[in-house]
C-alpha cells in the first residue's frame, strides 16, 4: 500500500463548500479517506457531498462563527485521523480605514474559527490518538505584505503562530501539525480579484508567480501529503506554495495570494 493513500482514514475538512475546501474533501475521497465536510452554504456543501467519490461521508452545515455550531459538529463527529482548515475571509482594508468590526469579523472567520473548532475536538476527544494530522491553509502573504492586507494578513499569521504552538502540544501524542501557504490560485477569490481591481492587475500577478495560477487540486495534493501516512516525520511547518514566486519582487509589487 502506498504511504500516500488515506484508505481507512476519517478526515474532516471545513469551508469544503467552496474553493480550497471543497476541492481537498473531493480529493481527499479520491484518496480512500472517509470525508466529513462543514460548511455554512447548505446548498453548496451538498453540491461537494455529490462529487465525492467511495462510501461512508458525512456532510454537517455549521457556521463556525457561532459556538453552538461548533459544539453541535463537535458532537456530530466520528474518531477523526485528521482535520483540514479551509476557513477565511478577504476583507481588505487601508490600515486608516480598519475598525474593531473589521478586526472582529476577519479574525473572527479566518482565526478564531479554527482555534475554537480544534478546543472542542481536543476537548472531546475525536483525534485519533498517534498518527493524526491537523492542516491549516494559511497564505504566502505571511511572507510578502500588500497594501490593504493588513487585516487578512495579520489572521494568518496568527494562525501559523498557533499551529508551532499546537504541534508542540500535540507531539506527545502523535498527532501532528502543518501548514500550507498558497500564493494565487485559480478559485472564485481570483475572479473577484479582477472584478474588484482589474484583468490587468491579475495578468501582473501571474507573472510574478513563474509558473502561473495553481489549480486548487495543487493545494490539495500537497494537503493530502501531509495528512497521509508519507508525512509522519513532519511537524510543525508552513510549506510555501508560491509557483516559484519570483523572490526579487518589492513589497509594492507583491500579488493578493489567498487561500480560497
Amino acid at each position: 500500500m502506498s504511504p500516500f493513500e488515506l484508505n481507512g482514514k476519517t478526515i474532516l475538512v471545513t469551508g469544503s463548500s467552496s474553493g480550497l475546501g471543497k476541492q481537498t474533501a473531493i480529493t481527499a475521497s479520491q484518496y480512500g479517506a472517509r470525508v466529513v465536510i462543514t460548511g455554512r452554504n447548505e446548498q453548496r456543501l451538498q453540491g461537494t457531498f455529490n462529487a465525492l467519490q467511495g462510501e461512508g461521508h458525512l456532510q454537517i452545515v455549521a457556521d463556525l462563527t457561532i459556538q453552538a455550531d461548533i459544539d453541535r459538529l463537535v458532537a456530530g463527529l466520528p474518531l477523526l485521523n485528521g482535520v483540514v482548515y479551509s476557513t477565511g475571509i478577504s476583507d481588505l482594508s487601508p490600515a486608516r480605514f480598519i475598525s474593531r468590526k473589521v478586526i472582529a469579523e476577519t479574525f473572527g472567520i479566518s482565526f478564531d474559527a479554527s482555534v475554537l473548532l480544534t478546543a472542542g475536538i481536543l476537548g472531546k476527544k475525536k483525534l485519533v490518538k498517534g498518527n493524526s494530522s491537523i492542516v491549516f491553509i494559511s497564505s504566502l502573504s505571511t511572507r510578502y505584505a500588500f497594501i490593504g492586507g493588513a487585516m487578512y494578513i495579520a489572521a494568518k499569521a496568527a494562525l501559523e503562530a498557533y499551529a508551532r504552538v499546537l504541534a508542540l502540544e500535540l507531539a506527545p501524542r502523535g498527532t501532528r501539525v502543518n501548514c500550507v501557504a498558497p500564493a494565487f490560485v485559480r478559485t472564485p477569490m481570483l475572479d473577484e480579484t479582477a472584478v474588484q481591481s482589474s484583468q490587468a492587475v491579475v495578468e501582473k500577478i501571474e507573472q510574478l508567480q513563474l509558473l502561473g495560477f495553481g489549480d486548487p487540486v495543487d493545494v490539495a495534493n500537497t494537503i493530502i501529503f501531509f495528512l497521509s501516512d508519507a508525512s509522519k516525520w513532519v511537524s510543525g511547518t508552513s510549506l510555501v506554495l508560491g509557483g516559484g514566486l519570483n523572490v526579487q519582487l518589492t513589497n509594492k509589487d507583491a500579488p493578493v495570494p489567498s487561500s480560497k
